[in-house]
């Protein structure tokens, strides 16, 4: 039993140390492994964020700020969005409720290279942090999904967006 114990913590030891702060990540998948881009200027803000009222978060991210921890992933993933020509990536808050305790659903909008699409999500309150992520499609933007070497290596159409935001 203890050992079952002792593998849950490290389970969700890193979900804890996520929640602390502010994050939004992009993990995606390839016919050959799995990448994940996360923005690091928003997650060294320290912009806290409240959800009553009708002042609900807009959240404006530079594709430039993500980074894949690789440099031609990261070089890939920002020629992907357009980050040239589209600069940004937005997350706006459109509605959102608790639905119980902790739990909560939001309509978004997300836009990026100017496609915006909004989602229903869910998510859950751990640690003064406000946690959901998304499962979306390039093809929802309009964006195709990149290959490499003729086609030996692609992009799977899928990815999903995580963010983390600091409540105040």
């Amino acid at each position: 039993m203890k050992n079952y114990r002792l593998i849950l913590l490290f389970l969700l030891l890193p979900l804890a140390a996520i929640a602390q702060k502010n994050n939004v990540v992009i993990n995606g998948w390839t016919n050959i492994g799995t990448f994940k881009c996360a923005n690091d200027n928003f997650q060294n803000s320290r912009s806290v964020y409240s959800f009553s009222g009708n002042a609900l978060p807009n959240i404006v991210l530079k594709v430039v700020d993500f980074d894949c921890r690789n440099k031609v992933m990261t070089a890939d993933f920002r020629k992907t969005l357009n980050a040239q020509a589209y600069p940004t990536l937005t997350i706006r808050f459109l509605h959102f409720e608790k639905v119980r305790t902790n739990f909560f659903a939001a309509t978004v909008e997300v836009k990026m290279m100017n496609v915006s699409r909004k989602y229903n999500i869910e998510f859950s309150e751990a640690d003064g942090s406000l946690v959901g992520n998304k499962r979306l499609k390039f093809s929802d933007f309009n964006i195709v999904p990149p290959k490499k070497m003729g086609g030996m290596v692609y992009v799977k159409n899928e990815i999903d967006l995580f963010f983390s935001l600091a409540l105040r």
